[in-house]
């Protein structure tokens, strides 16, 4: 049970430094973007029509579905303006695709097609990917990783989840094995 407890913790804590990408200027344009399109389905349109019109109920249905649509394409961009630049990818590229492209499809080719996180070797400050465990320029040991199979594995873990090897066995340095306490 405790086990399922931290995992839970650890996702929402991943959750909540992705929602922290969302800058304040993003979340005021959804907000006044939501604004509008109730202004324009409550005031514009009903002034401009000659006929009784939909139902209420339709009525506000499409008022509220276009309203989050706006809402959610004004997130999508701020997220993505913040995302492109952590993963050196085109900022303002990545931004027009999801501006241009209809029904949400940009948010989701960007999803699709975004690099690693790219981060620097702090011995000789090359920039990596966040997924390597060693530095291709000085072969700087950056994460724990299976003597073996060499996939990633937590700074806790004694044997690794995909191939059973003891984990203490390899060569780690002693700044990754410092938390096994």
């Amino acid at each position: 049970m405790p086990l399922s407890n931290t995992s839970h913790e650890e996702n929402r804590s991943i959750l909540t430094d992705e929602l922290r990408l969302i800058p304040q200027w993003s979340i005021g344009l959804a907000i006044f973007s939501f604004v509008a399109v109730q202004y324009i389905f409550w005031v514009v349109m009903p002034a401009h029509t000659h006929h009784p019109g939909a139902p209420r109920g339709l009525h506000a249905f499409f008022a509220i579905s276009w309203g989050e649509y706006a809402v959610l394409n004004a997130l999508a961009i701020g997220y993505v303006s913040k995302d492109a630049l952590r993963r050196g990818m085109s900022r303002p590229f990545w931004m027009l695709v999801c501006l241009l492209a209809p029904g949400g499809v940009g948010a989701v080719l960007y999803f699709l097609m975004r690099q690693p996180i790219i981060s620097t070797c702090p011995a000789c400050a090359t920039p990596v990917h966040s997924d390597y465990h060693f530095c291709p320029q000085c072969n700087f040991h950056l994460s724990a990783s299976c003597g073996i199979c060499y996939r990633g594995a937590r700074l806790t873990d004694l044997y690794c989840v995909h191939c059973g090897h003891d984990l203490a066995q390899d060569n780690t340095p002693e700044r990754l094995r410092v938390f096994h306490g």
